[in-house]
């Protein structure tokens, strides 16, 4: 586990509970892309050497001759294109386990076919980064002052020198609206938005969520408690401001919530616990960050986690806080839930 810090939290706090933490000058890039240009948000190219512009959640549109060929993203971002029909050159960002095998955001990515820039927080290969000629540079962006994802604060500059970027807000709103915007994005980059299993997919989302909002309405008494393990801490998860949350919450589901004063040292997004205190709240239910950079459940060995009802009892399931956002890979995390609640006896 790396040491670098964003403003004072280190990086296992900025990784953990409620998905990132996205202060100051963290990740923070721009690039020389022409702001604040009317018209749609994106308009696809009439052909391979038409123009492409793509107005991002920054207020900036990036104008170019054409579109995009060579894409460099984070890998998150990359996953979801690529369930859309759109390759792309370089990835930054947890992509590969220290086993060799994919990371859980990568997706279904072939992640031999990428050139991997950086596989870890503040890792990034310039060099590389430039020797594929990106035509631009894609991420998400977990705050509102529009620092993009995952690109390191020492060599941002250069980065931004190389590419125009694009950022997409995943900060403070529910999870239907990056999903649409990656959706538009990847039609601008030529995606096939009518092809079968993309509509397919879409339609399995909007079912998912039907199936968690009755499952919510029928267990309104369920606790769920989001959570993500450290060695030394156990962080619980407000709802506010992460896009998966915040949208199982306006479906119904009961969540556990920090207050605001507990939640201010991890910058609002969630409370840190000792494992001597992970009994503070109760819940029925608990969801656990499923991401590399953190324990999972089968690995944690602390007895007061044993001790937990919802452990106990077998009801602790999986959490994306950083969701591959297609309608694709979201749709398991409506189900998955769903059927969490269906299943769940009060325990607490």
């Amino acid at each position: 586990m790396s040491n670098a810090r964003a403003t004072h939290l280190t990086r296992r706090g900025i990784l953990a509970a409620g998905g990132a933490l996205g202060l100051g000058a963290v990740l923070a890039a721009c690039g020389d892309e022409d702001s604040g240009s009317e018209g749609s948000d994106a308009k696809a190219s009439a052909g391979a050497s038409g123009p492409w512009s793509f107005k991002d959640d920054r207020g900036t549109t990036v104008k170019l001759d054409k579109v995009p060929a060579n894409i460099v993203a984070f890998t998150g971002v990359a996953a979801a294109l690529h369930d859309y029909g759109i390759s792309v050159k370089g990835v930054f960002g947890p992509t590969k386990t220290t086993d060799g095998k994919a990371d859980v955001q990568a997706g279904d990515m072939d992640i031999s076919k990428v050139t991997i820039l950086g596989n870890a927080w503040d890792q990034f290969n310039v060099e590389k980064y430039a020797a594929l000629a990106p035509d631009v540079l894609i991420s998400t962006m977990f705050d509102d002052a529009g620092t993009l994802w995952y690109v390191p604060e020492a060599s941002k500059d250069k980065i931004a020198k190389l590419a125009p970027s694009v950022g997409i807000s995943v900060y403070d709103r529910q999870i239907t609206e990056p999903l649409e915007r990656l959706w538009a994005l990847a039609e601008s980059l030529g995606g096939d938005m009518k092809a079968a299993a993309v509509t397919d997919a879409k339609k399995k989302f909007e079912t998912a969520a039907a199936r968690l909002r009755a499952a919510a309405k029928a267990k309104p008494d369920i606790k769920v408690l989001a959570g993500s393990a450290s060695q030394d801490l156990f962080y619980v998860s407000g709802t506010n401001l992460s896009i998966d949350l915040e949208y199982f919450k306006a479906l119904g589901v009961n969540f556990v919530e920090p207050s605001e004063k507990a939640k201010s040292v991890g910058g609002g997004w969630f409370e840190s616990l000792s494992w001597e205190n992970v009994d503070k709240y109760k819940a029925d239910v608990i969801m656990m960050d499923d991401r590399s950079s953190t324990i999972q459940p089968a690995d944690i060995t602390e007895a007061t986690w044993k001790k937990l009802p919802a452990v106990k009892a077998g009801q602790v399931i999986a959490r994306s806080p950083e969701p591959i956002l297609s309608y694709d890979k979201c749709t398991p995390l409506l189900e998955n839930l769903a059927e969490a609640l269906e299943n769940a006896k009060k325990v607490s």
